[in-house]
Protein backbone atom coordinates (compact mmCIF):
# COMPACT_ATOMS: atom_id res chain seq x y z
CA UNK A 1 0.00 0.00 0.00
CA UNK A 2 1.71 3.38 -0.94
CA UNK A 3 2.61 5.49 2.29
CA UNK A 4 1.05 8.53 0.87
CA UNK A 5 -2.15 6.71 0.62
CA UNK A 6 -2.65 7.33 4.56
CA UNK A 7 -3.87 4.05 4.51
CA UNK A 8 -3.83 1.84 7.89
CA UNK A 9 -2.83 -1.40 7.05
CA UNK A 10 -4.34 -2.82 10.49
CA UNK A 11 -7.82 -1.16 9.68
CA UNK A 12 -7.59 -3.29 6.41
CA UNK A 13 -6.69 -6.27 8.16
CA UNK A 14 -9.50 -5.63 10.98
CA UNK A 15 -12.07 -5.54 8.58
CA UNK A 16 -11.02 -9.03 6.52
CA UNK A 17 -11.02 -10.71 9.97
CA UNK A 18 -14.58 -8.75 10.86
CA UNK A 19 -16.31 -9.75 7.70
CA UNK A 20 -15.14 -13.67 8.73
CA UNK A 21 -16.25 -13.18 12.22
CA UNK A 22 -19.99 -14.43 13.05
CA UNK A 23 -22.62 -12.08 11.97
CA UNK A 24 -24.15 -10.25 14.92
CA UNK A 25 -24.99 -6.93 16.03
CA UNK A 26 -21.51 -6.10 17.23
CA UNK A 27 -19.61 -7.63 14.72
CA UNK A 28 -21.80 -5.03 12.32
CA UNK A 29 -20.79 -2.31 14.53
CA UNK A 30 -17.20 -3.03 14.65
CA UNK A 31 -17.34 -3.56 10.47
CA UNK A 32 -18.64 0.02 10.34
CA UNK A 33 -16.17 1.78 12.68
CA UNK A 34 -13.85 0.08 10.96
CA UNK A 35 -14.99 1.52 8.07
CA UNK A 36 -15.51 4.60 9.48
CA UNK A 37 -12.00 4.83 9.98
CA UNK A 38 -10.54 3.53 6.64
CA UNK A 39 -12.66 6.18 5.24
CA UNK A 40 -10.75 8.95 7.37
CA UNK A 41 -7.40 8.09 5.22
CA UNK A 42 -5.90 10.94 2.65
CA UNK A 43 -6.98 8.28 0.13
CA UNK A 44 -10.42 9.59 0.16
CA UNK A 45 -9.78 13.25 -0.21
CA UNK A 46 -6.84 12.47 -3.28
CA UNK A 47 -6.78 11.84 -7.11
CA UNK A 48 -4.70 8.72 -8.38
CA UNK A 49 -3.91 7.56 -11.35
CA UNK A 50 -3.51 3.66 -10.02
CA UNK A 51 -0.47 1.49 -11.82
CA UNK A 52 -1.83 -1.88 -11.99
CA UNK A 53 -1.42 -3.03 -8.68
CA UNK A 54 -2.85 -0.03 -6.93
CA UNK A 55 -5.85 -0.52 -9.56
CA UNK A 56 -5.87 -4.22 -7.44
CA UNK A 57 -5.64 -2.72 -3.99
CA UNK A 58 -8.36 0.42 -4.56
CA UNK A 59 -10.58 -2.54 -6.18
CA UNK A 60 -9.93 -4.87 -3.15
CA UNK A 61 -11.26 -1.53 -0.80
CA UNK A 62 -14.17 -0.89 -2.96
CA UNK A 63 -15.48 -4.05 -2.29
CA UNK A 64 -14.26 -4.07 1.58
CA UNK A 65 -16.94 -0.70 1.33
CA UNK A 66 -19.53 -2.29 -1.18
CA UNK A 67 -19.65 -5.49 1.53
CA UNK A 68 -19.94 -2.62 4.39
CA UNK A 69 -23.30 -1.53 2.87
CA UNK A 70 -24.77 -5.15 2.74
CA UNK A 71 -24.91 -4.44 6.58
CA UNK A 72 -27.32 -1.78 6.01
CA UNK A 73 -29.28 -2.73 3.04
CA UNK A 74 -28.70 -6.50 2.61
CA UNK A 75 -29.38 -7.07 -0.96
CA UNK A 76 -28.49 -9.65 -3.81
CA UNK A 77 -27.25 -6.98 -6.53
CA UNK A 78 -25.17 -5.91 -3.92
CA UNK A 79 -23.82 -9.68 -3.06
CA UNK A 80 -23.14 -10.19 -7.13
CA UNK A 81 -21.56 -6.51 -7.32
CA UNK A 82 -18.82 -7.63 -4.67
CA UNK A 83 -18.54 -11.23 -6.36
CA UNK A 84 -18.48 -10.06 -9.78
CA UNK A 85 -16.06 -7.49 -8.83
CA UNK A 86 -13.87 -10.43 -7.71
CA UNK A 87 -14.36 -12.44 -10.82
CA UNK A 88 -13.57 -9.08 -12.92
CA UNK A 89 -10.14 -8.56 -11.44
CA UNK A 90 -9.42 -12.47 -11.95
CA UNK A 91 -10.21 -11.92 -15.60
CA UNK A 92 -7.95 -8.67 -15.74
CA UNK A 93 -4.94 -9.90 -14.38
CA UNK A 94 -5.22 -12.62 -17.06
CA UNK A 95 -5.69 -10.37 -19.51
CA UNK A 96 -2.69 -8.21 -18.84
CA UNK A 97 -0.36 -11.73 -18.08
CA UNK A 98 -1.10 -13.01 -21.14
CA UNK A 99 -0.83 -9.30 -22.90
CA UNK A 100 3.18 -9.07 -21.32
CA UNK A 101 5.99 -8.92 -23.85
CA UNK A 102 7.82 -11.11 -20.93
CA UNK A 103 6.55 -14.85 -20.15
CA UNK A 104 4.80 -15.81 -16.72
CA UNK A 105 7.41 -17.49 -14.37
CA UNK A 106 4.58 -20.22 -13.64
CA UNK A 107 3.39 -19.84 -16.86
CA UNK A 108 4.07 -23.74 -17.66
CA UNK A 109 2.16 -24.48 -14.38
CA UNK A 110 -1.19 -22.24 -15.46
CA UNK A 111 -0.59 -23.92 -18.62
CA UNK A 112 -0.74 -27.48 -17.19
CA UNK A 113 -3.69 -26.48 -14.78
CA UNK A 114 -5.78 -25.28 -17.43
CA UNK A 115 -5.01 -28.56 -19.41
CA UNK A 116 -6.21 -30.89 -16.77
CA UNK A 117 -9.43 -28.71 -15.97
CA UNK A 118 -9.97 -29.91 -20.21
CA UNK A 119 -13.53 -28.82 -21.18
CA UNK A 120 -14.37 -26.86 -18.14
CA UNK A 121 -12.36 -24.00 -18.44
CA UNK A 122 -13.46 -21.56 -20.47
CA UNK A 123 -11.24 -18.83 -19.11
CA UNK A 124 -7.78 -17.85 -18.13
CA UNK A 125 -5.90 -19.27 -15.30
CA UNK A 126 -6.52 -16.51 -12.65
CA UNK A 127 -10.46 -16.43 -13.66
CA UNK A 128 -10.47 -20.34 -13.42
CA UNK A 129 -8.50 -20.72 -10.07
CA UNK A 130 -10.68 -17.95 -8.98
CA UNK A 131 -14.06 -19.56 -10.05
CA UNK A 132 -12.95 -23.00 -8.25
CA UNK A 133 -11.84 -21.11 -5.16
CA UNK A 134 -15.39 -19.41 -5.37
CA UNK A 135 -17.33 -22.26 -6.07
CA UNK A 136 -15.29 -24.09 -3.14
CA UNK A 137 -16.72 -21.30 -1.08
CA UNK A 138 -20.24 -21.38 -1.84
CA UNK A 139 -20.70 -24.86 -1.11
CA UNK A 140 -18.78 -25.04 2.29
CA UNK A 141 -20.54 -21.57 3.39
CA UNK A 142 -23.81 -23.52 2.93
CA UNK A 143 -23.06 -26.00 5.56
CA UNK A 144 -21.34 -23.82 8.27
CA UNK A 145 -23.45 -23.02 11.42
CA UNK A 146 -24.97 -19.20 11.43
CA UNK A 147 -23.47 -18.84 14.79
CA UNK A 148 -19.86 -19.49 13.55
CA UNK A 149 -17.98 -17.38 11.61
CA UNK A 150 -14.95 -18.91 9.37
CA UNK A 151 -12.38 -18.55 12.23
CA UNK A 152 -14.40 -20.95 14.33
CA UNK A 153 -14.44 -24.25 12.46
CA UNK A 154 -11.59 -26.17 10.59
CA UNK A 155 -14.22 -25.96 7.31
CA UNK A 156 -13.92 -22.48 7.65
CA UNK A 157 -10.03 -22.44 8.36
CA UNK A 158 -9.67 -24.91 5.08
CA UNK A 159 -11.33 -22.13 3.16
CA UNK A 160 -9.58 -19.14 4.63
CA UNK A 161 -6.05 -21.02 3.69
CA UNK A 162 -7.35 -21.37 -0.05
CA UNK A 163 -7.74 -18.37 -0.34
CA UNK A 164 -4.66 -17.05 0.99
CA UNK A 165 -3.21 -19.20 -1.36
CA UNK A 166 -4.73 -18.22 -4.20
CA UNK A 167 -4.06 -14.10 -2.71
CA UNK A 168 -0.68 -15.49 -2.11
CA UNK A 169 -0.10 -16.48 -6.01
CA UNK A 170 -2.24 -12.96 -7.18
CA UNK A 171 -0.16 -10.92 -5.06
CA UNK A 172 3.37 -12.15 -6.44
CA UNK A 173 1.52 -12.39 -10.06
CA UNK A 174 1.10 -8.46 -9.50
CA UNK A 175 4.67 -7.85 -8.32
CA UNK A 176 5.87 -9.51 -11.35
CA UNK A 177 3.40 -7.12 -13.10
CA UNK A 178 5.05 -4.21 -11.64
CA UNK A 179 8.95 -5.72 -12.09
CA UNK A 180 8.53 -6.02 -15.68
CA UNK A 181 6.56 -2.67 -16.73
CA UNK A 182 9.53 -0.90 -15.86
Amino acid sequence: MDAEWGVDQSVLESLFRLAASPAGEESDRAYRRAIAELCTAPLFTSEVDPDTVQLFQLETISNLLTFGELLDKPGVDEVEQVVEASAGLANYLDGLVEGSVYSHPSEEAHRQYLADLADRASEGYFASRHFAVETVCHGALKVLPDSAGLLDSSTGRELLALCEDFSEELVTTMQWLRMTSR
